[in-house]
């Protein structure tokens, strides 16, 4: 798929750091290319500090609402919805609450595609699985308007990073997805200056990435994220009956 065809975007995660792993490189080109891109983020994450010494849920869901403005600011992305969920309990909202939810924004925004995890959700965390399916059922309730695409990650990205992804242990569920490249909708390699982009984007979200940074390294960091692959959604869901 060429950028061009791509029309309006819209990104529907769960988490904020999860659209700057999985699609700033190709937000970033797209704005780049005078493309209308929206995201929209199931929680503030409020979860994803561990024991945040005296801070409360609320203080680190604003902390981590301002690393999404920044991280959004770098790739140039400045419409972002938030659907309120609380985090970690995706899994226990009522699935037509959650896709009507996901629904209201395609209403509003109109994509011409949509990006978002696969079932696997990407890492197996039950939020990002339940957005998928959430995603899933209001494109279907659209009348499929547009094209759905699942983040994956091809055979390449497992050889060269097992170790590295088994190291910080990446998965929570499974192995993470993989899709041949043959089979792949778009794939987005990055160099240069979009890849510096992309780290300054994902990097933004300094309370998830400070840490893991310091302990792969910088350039390792840097390269380990430098491609992001999508699968349509048709594709996927045929190859899972």
């Amino acid at each position: 798929m060429e950028l061009d065809a791509m029309g309006t975007v819209l990104g529907v995660w769960a988490h904020p750091d999860d659209e700057a792993y999985l699609s700033a490189g190709l937000m970033g080109a797209l704005i780049d290319s005078g493309h209308r891109v929206a995201v929209a983020t199931a929680t503030y994450g409020e979860l994803g500090v561990p024991e945040p010494d005296g801070v409360s849920t609320e203080q680190v869901a604003a902390m981590r609402r301002g690393e999404l403005v920044a991280s959004l600011g770098h790739v140039g992305v400045l419409n972002h919805r938030s659907l309120g969920f609380m985090d970690g309990a995706c899994a226990a909202v009522l699935p037509a609450v959650g896709s009507k939810a996901v629904a209201e924004v395609i209403a509003e925004v109109q994509p011409d595609t949509i990006l978002t995890f696969g079932p696997d959700g990407m890492t197996g965390h039950p939020d990002h699985r339940t957005v998928s399916s959430w995603t899933t059922a209001a494109w279907r309730a659209s009348g499929r308007r547009g094209r759905l695409l699942y983040a994956t990650l091809t055979p390449g990205f497992h050889e060269e990073w097992r170790a590295l992804n088994e190291r910080v242990g990446l998965w929570m569920s499974g192995n993470g997805p993989v899709t041949p490249e043959d089979e792949l909708a778009l794939y987005v390699e990055l160099t240069g200056a979009e890849l510096d982009r992309k780290i300054a984007a994902v990097r933004a979200h300094t309370s998830q990435t400070s840490e893991l940074v310091e302990v792969v390294g910088p350039e390792t960091f840097r390269r380990w994220w430098s491609a992001e692959a999508f699968v349509a959604a048709e594709s996927s869901l045929e190859a899972e009956r």
